[in-house]
């Protein structure tokens, strides 16, 4: 799995026969979070995710349809990581490499563009972070004092 992300609710797909992305949602469980400390909302996705689980369920205009609207079905998911599996719904990780399937495109014609994780910083990293390298990224504050205002303490 090196260097490759997983993905979460949020994270940006296309279809190959679709004019514009859409985002998935996770619809097959509730509990398992990653990279979001607020647990509000970045679930993790499996290849269960499978159906209706975009927002829009819709990447546009579908090539395969003579242009008509797209009315996307995830039939499948491909590419995913076998070894974490959640109890919740025996679901395997979708890695940002993963490809979905799509009845009316073909195998493997959605893909992930963006995995839809984001750096969230909290105290834990302000108090680790090299007051050097700080002091040479923004010279004129005092980080370690100004963080501690905004960010709730751990």
């Amino acid at each position: 799995m090196s260097e490759k992300h997983l993905v979460c609710q949020g994270a940006l797909c296309r279809c190959n026969f679709g004019t514009t992305p859409d985002k998935l949602k996770v619809l097959t469980q509730n509990k398992r979070y990653i990279n979001d400390k607020e647990r509000s909302h970045k679930l993790m996705a499996t290849h269960m995710d499978i159906g209706k689980t975009f927002e829009k369920n819709t990447f546009g205009s579908c090539a395969k349809l003579n242009n008509n609207p797209c009315q996307v079905v995830v039939t499948q998911w491909s590419g995913f990581y076998e070894k974490i599996i959640l109890q919740d719904n025996n679901g395997k990780a979708l890695l940002e490499d993963s490809k979905a399937t799509c009845p009316i495109g073909s195998p493997d014609c959605i893909t992930i563009l963006n995995h839809g994780q984001t750096a969230e910083a909290s105290q834990k990293n302000v108090d680790n972070a090299d007051e050097e390298v700080l002091a040479e990224l923004v010279p004129f504050v005092n980080i370690k004092n100004k963080v501690k205002k905004y960010l709730p303490i751990n």
